[in-house]
């Protein structure tokens, strides 16, 4: 039994899908498939029903999978244990960014972080912001920007932005006199907004909910440029934070929603126990971020 195949297992076991874990560990469907194999004619069980277009855990393979990932686990330990001594950091650092969000500081301590510890393969993956938080809970992200209502539950985090929702309108719209809006004037309107799972959907949906009401969204789209352009456009009224429509300001007219008060959150998380390798990408983000408070 090696480490890799207990790492393709737990892959497929968390993917639910052959070839996105082998998308994931970087190596060929059939590599997995066969090393699969051979870990379940070693333990003379097989892991996976694959009768179904999803790879399924047996039994067995739900009685091995918590073994599997605390082995894993432990191999890392032992690394990072020896990093600690030698203050090396090798390895690798996985770190996940909410779509559509282009935040030029988490580039620049991607690449602080890549100049210190050249030998630290870096990878970068999108997705939305509940996915990502689940993905650092899983540990297959090691720290993640993400965009949320409040600091997820069981992770570290810190928060880079805290801003009030904003609406948007053209000028010609009839709100756009308006010096005060709250939720009310904007759900009689059609909405732009960002898709659920975001950080700034949720916000926005617990305020309507909160209030009875139910606002009739329109389009969605994940990247602030494409809400304001819509919005430009008067296909509906655009939800966007307050950094987020700062640079669309010579085309529409944005305005703080009164009684939203919860902000929405810009934050990066990590799991407790954090390794050396995420250690120093919390520090070159700290920096990068001109925050005074960041883990060290």
């Amino acid at each position: 039994m090696e480490l890799r195949q207990l790492e393709y297992f737990v892959a497929v076991a968390e993917e639910r899908n052959f070839t996105r874990a082998a998308e994931r560990v970087h190596i060929s469907q059939s590599g997995v498939s066969a090393q699969i194999r051979q870990l379940e004619r070693e333990l003379g069980a097989e892991l996976f029903d694959r009768s179904a277009r999803t790879a399924t855990l047996t039994a067995a393979g739900r009685a091995a999978l918590d073994h599997a990932r605390a082995a894993l686990a432990a191999a890392a330990a032992v690394g990072q244990a020896v990093g600690e001594v030698t203050g090396l950091i090798r390895g690798r650092l996985v770190v996940g960014m909410v779509i559509g969000c282009t935040v030029t500081p988490l580039f620049e301590a991607l690449s602080a972080f890549h100049r210190t510890h050249p030998g630290v393969e870096i990878s970068l993956l999108e997705d939305n912001s509940d996915r990502l938080v689940e993905a650092v809970r899983l540990g297959t992200l090691d720290v993640a920007l993400v965009g949320t209502a409040a600091a997820p539950e069981g992770l570290e985090s810190l928060t880079i932005i805290s801003e009030r929702l904003v609406a948007l309108v053209p000028e010609s719209h009839a709100l756009a006199p308006r010096r005060r809006l709250t939720l009310r004037d904007i759900v009689d309107h059609p909405i732009v907004c960002m898709p659920p799972g975001t950080g700034l959907r949720t916000v926005f949906d617990g305020a309507c909910a909160a209030r009875d009401l139910r606002p009739r969204i329109a389009l969605q789209a994940g990247a602030a440029d494409a809400v304001a352009d819509l919005a430009t456009r008067g296909l509906g009224i655009g939800v966007l934070s307050e950094s987020m429509a700062a640079g669309h300001r010579d085309r529409l007219v944005v305005r703080t929603i009164d009684d939203v008060e919860t902000p929405a959150l810009l934050a990066l998380v990590w799991r407790n126990g954090r390794s050396p390798a995420v250690r120093e990408m919390l520090a070159q983000c700290g920096r990068a971020f001109n925050l005074p408070g960041a883990p060290a």
